[in-house]
């Protein structure tokens, strides 16, 4: 007995280290673990008005909440209690802010330093460099978050009274406050914010969350300590910020108009020409990583539900509450192509020279999900479909790979196929979800074994192109 206690010892401490031998892989575990109590929770009577939940409908819901996705199987609104509704709320809340992040405030508020793998990981996830206090950059977080929550709730609350206690109209405010500043799209209205796209105060405040949220808390923090902003702001900046806000406004500003030129006359058309505006603007906000809808998504044109693909694959920006390749990664390519294309040896922006290794994890990152996005497609496509001819299952095709598309990027929109996919197409999708929270590569790097070659090859050209 004694021995095999210590056999079982020896192999739980084989495991920690094998775990921690490597920083990416504490917030996989650290997410699964988040997932499992997630979906223990969800499971019990208390959490639902309709039932016990399916185990595999409360670990996808659970996924989604952690991974800060959106898509549901169940109506969060009417299937779950208010306490199942909170289990939704403090998944979302450790899923946007990451696992790292809330361990790490509260072994800083317990007053216990941090080991040299936790900074690692705290610093890999917010900033590209080692030059920020780890400390400060938790609180710093941690303060951004809470305020823009707080704020975003404030500005909610009286829009959500109608019909509805105080007490309850609070909690509404402050579940799509922090649903929509951690880009998770979680909503208590079966139908998201349809009934409420002409409410100009809810759909600025929402978008306004939506974009902090999403363009990263480095990002956050320089606009901070350059406020107020004057002529000289932007040359104070870094590069990754500068890259970050302009590829920002440039999606903001085209997929604005490409959802309200496609849709102008179809899901667009009961609406006056602000709204439609106003409804082309939320989408294009939204679209990228927070799935929150004030259009019929299963109603729009094949060509916008293409562009929505499109966004919600490039997401949000680093060190942020989305998902996706995000916008640097984007970016990077962009001007390596643009770059090449006029004959210039390095890719150039802002009058600095992208490095090399970012270049090479950026096309790293989208290869790898391209081979995601790819390899969950097809066999969601056996485990739907299975042998069906394409005429039979027409436009099939394009709401999976959309479904697919929406969960990889952690958005959350979706065409209506998510709630009748079967038990392997939920566990599918959220195994998708949790790549794409983590990211690719992260996930890649975690898994692989990471032994340098001792030598390498004699060097040689081939044709591309």
């Amino acid at each position: 007995m004694v021995g095999k206690l210590k056999s079982g010892a020896a192999a739980g401490a084989n495991l920690v280290r094998l775990i921690f031998r490597s920083p990416t892989r504490i917030p996989i575990v650290g997410f699964a673990a988040l997932i499992l109590i997630g979906t223990l929770l969800l499971m019990t009577p208390a959490a639902t008005t309709i039932g016990v939940l399916k185990p595999v409908d409360a670990l996808f819901t659970a996924v989604s909440a952690s991974c800060v996705t959106g898509l549901v199987v169940v109506d969060t609104g009417s299937a779950f209690s208010t306490f199942g509704q909170i289990v939704i709320l403090i998944l979302i809340q450790i899923g946007g802010l990451g696992i790292m992040t809330m361990s790490t405030l509260f072994l800083l508020l317990g007053g216990r330093r941090l080991s040299l793998t936790e900074r690692v990981v705290i610093r890999d996830t917010f900033t590209f460099s080692g030059e920020h206090n780890v400390a400060f950059l938790i609180r710093q977080v941690v303060i951004f978050a809470l305020t823009l929550e707080a704020v975003g709730t404030v500005l909610l609350f009286p829009r959500f009274m109608a019909g509805r206690s105080i007490l309850e109209a609070f909690f509404f405010a402050l579940f799509h406050s922090v649903s929509a500043f951690c880009n998770a799209g979680f909503s208590f209205f079966s139908q998201s914010f349809i009934a409420y796209r002409e409410d100009w105060l809810v759909n600025l405040v929402i978008c306004f969350l939506v974009i902090t949220g999403g363009i990263g808390f480095l990002v956050l923090s320089e606009l901070k300590q350059n406020f107020p902003f004057d002529r000289r702001t932007w040359v104070r900046l870094s590069l990754h910020a500068k890259l970050v806000l302009a590829v920002t406004l440039l999606l903001l500003l085209g997929g604005t108009l490409l959802v309200t030129f496609l849709e102008w006359n179809n899901t667009l058309a009961p609406l006056s020409v602000p709204d439609r505006l106003l409804a082309g603007f939320f989408q294009s906000v939204t679209t990228r990583t927070a799935g929150f809808n004030t259009l019929p998504i299963g109603q729009m044109a094949n060509a916008t539900l293409f562009v929505v693909m499109l966004l919600m694959f490039i997401g949000a920006s680093p060190g942020s509450c989305g998902g996706g390749i995000k916008t640097t990664t984007f970016a990077s390519l962009v001007v390596l192509g643009f770059s090449r294309m006029r004959g210039w040896q390095r890719p150039q922006i802002f009058h600095r020279t992208i490095s090399a290794g970012s270049i090479g994890r950026a096309m790293s990152v989208v290869l790898i999900s391209f081979m995601v996005i790819g390899l969950a497609t097809m066999i969601i496509l056996i485990t739907e479909l299975g042998e069906m001819s394409h005429p039979a299952s027409r436009g099939k095709f394009l709401e999976l790979l959309f479904e697919v598309v929406s969960a990889f990027g952690t958005v959350g929109l979706s065409t209506g196929a998510t709630a009748g996919l079967s038990t392997a197409g939920k566990l599918i999708l959220s195994a998708v979800m949790f790549v794409g929270r983590l990211g690719p590569l992260v996930v890649a790097m975690a898994v692989s074994r990471r032994t340098a070659p001792r030598y390498y090859y004699a060097e040689e050209a081939i044709m591309s192109g």
